[in-house]
């Protein structure tokens, strides 16, 4: 099945579920078993449960929580990073994205996350985005219509 493209159905069908135990994000050249791994030019990012860290002797800065958004969302879709980072960012909740081929995935601070799923939560009822109104005004990426 393809992955949804339309911003309404993606945040209606939002399904925000928090993965079990705390991550960490750690930079190492040794071979670790990583939930994630993220090549960048200054080297490679690996986002590891917190024991795994640990049991590995690797150092990090702060542990997260793990969400994953259960709709499964296109690679193309336009507007769900900027919906659900606007509505954490509103909500003054750090947030790190990581998109996956059927799912998107946010790593938020650990005190955070419970936050973060109700913030989440609302943000797939309609009237916390508003009656009548595009998710597109909502955002801010139109002017309204008069």
């Amino acid at each position: 099945m393809a992955g949804i493209t339309d911003l309404d159905v993606l945040l209606r069908d939002l399904s925000p579920r928090r993965r079990e135990g705390e991550f960490v994000y750690v930079t190492t050249g040794s071979e670790v078993p990583a939930e994630a791994r993220i090549v960048e030019r200054e080297g490679v990012t690996l986002v590891l449960r917190r024991e795994t860290a640990e049991d590995h002797g690797l150092t990090y800065e702060a542990t997260f929580g793990w969400i994953t958004l259960e709709v499964h969302s296109s690679l193309e879709a336009v507007g769900l990073t900027a919906a659900v980072s606007t509505a954490l960012a509103r909500a003054g909740i750090s947030c790190n994205l990581l998109a996956g081929f059927h799912h998107d995935h946010l790593l938020i601070p650990t005190p955070r996350v419970d936050e973060a799923l109700a913030v989440l939560n609302d943000l797939s009822k309609p009237a916390a985005r508003g009656f009548g109104i595009t998710i597109a005004r909502w955002l801010g990426l139109t002017a309204p219509r008069h």
